[in-house]
């Protein structure tokens, strides 16, 4: 299975800083001690150009964020003090949604180690998100004739606000949304379907919802592709997650998730979101496993043995 990472591209952060940026290079390893990608399938991504994140994008904003312009209130919204490097790693996270969106819809399943920044709006962004990948891919593979209808599943804990925004009376993007109804952002955004929790959900309450949600959800998108956003962030662990859902919680959402559009017909194209476990490596085990589930699901649609 392809698979894109972009942690090379490091996010310089103060020290303290609490997003657990060392997420994406263990993630890394464990897939490249794994039997996930064949020979030359773990890739580094282009940069996503102008003219696909201004699909997504004002100019305005875009220009400021690649120029160093943007306001400190706009840096504070966004959590990441502005670098080049940062520009770099936003256009490398978001050039991987595309690839492994175009991946996806040749061979079925493909996953990016990073991406998932769906607090990201047209004109602002924040919550640690620059660009929206996902809305920026589905626009690319759109443009480029290789889909016409998608449906994005976010099961991040937080909303995908931005997303949600951008892609308002876009009725060729179905954005799904199950996450925290107290959790931030604390002014939400409407989603073609939201699926909002209580605080303390456990693994019953969270896969019974997650269930009709995502039923509703396909049955409406008819979609030719999926972007499943498989935060890590709803597990009991969770610093930021509010929810009380367990690691085998988590791995039957993705057998939930990669199951129903692999049933549909439906390529899926993994990306990351949120994870901030007080114990980073429960975090890098639950992306893992979802990226796991994708690569058994591809090997047995295409027969193949890696190793």
């Amino acid at each position: 299975m392809k698979v894109y990472y972009s942690d090379h591209f490091v996010l310089p952060l103060p020290e303290g800083h609490r997003f657990p940026m060392a997420k994406y290079s263990m993630l890394r390893e464990r897939v490249e001690e794994s039997d996930v990608c064949g020979p030359g399938e773990l890739r580094i991504p282009d940069a996503a150009a102008d003219k696909e994140i201004l699909r997504a994008h004002e100019p305005d904003y875009v220009r400021r964020v690649s120029t160093g312009e943007l306001t400190r209130k706009e840096i504070r919204r966004i959590g990441f003090p502005w670098s080049e490097k940062m520009v770099e790693r936003s256009r490398r996270s978001a050039g991987g949604t595309i690839g492994v969106c175009r991946a996806a819809l040749e061979e079925g399943f493909a996953a990016n180690l990073a991406g998932g920044t769906h607090h990201s709006f047209a004109d602002h962004g924040e919550g640690y998100c620059i660009f929206n990948d996902t809305v920026i891919a589905a626009r690319a593979v759109q443009a480029e004739g290789l889909a016409r209808r998608i449906v994005v599943i976010d099961t991040d804990v937080h909303q995908g606000n931005g997303t949600a925004k951008i892609l308002e009376g876009d009725p060729s993007i179905f954005t799904f949304s199950i996450h925290g109804a107290r959790n931030f952002p604390f002014h939400k955004e409407r989603s073609d379907l939201d699926v909002e929790l209580p605080d303390g959900a456990d693994d019953v309450a969270y896969l019974d919802a997650l269930e009709h949600g995502l039923k509703r959800a396909l049955e409406a998108a008819d979609a030719e592709l999926a972007i499943y956003l498989a935060g890590a962030d709803a597990f009991e662990g969770d610093r930021l997650g509010r929810l009380s859902v367990s690691k085998a919680g988590l791995a039957e959402r993705d057998r939930m998730v990669l199951g129903s559009c692999q049933e549909r017909g439906i390529p899926v194209a993994l990306t990351m979101a949120g994870g901030y476990a007080r114990d980073i490596k429960d975090t890098v085990e639950i992306h893992f496993n979802s990226i796991t589930r994708a690569a058994k699901l591809h090997r047995l649609r295409k027969g193949i043995t890696y190793r």
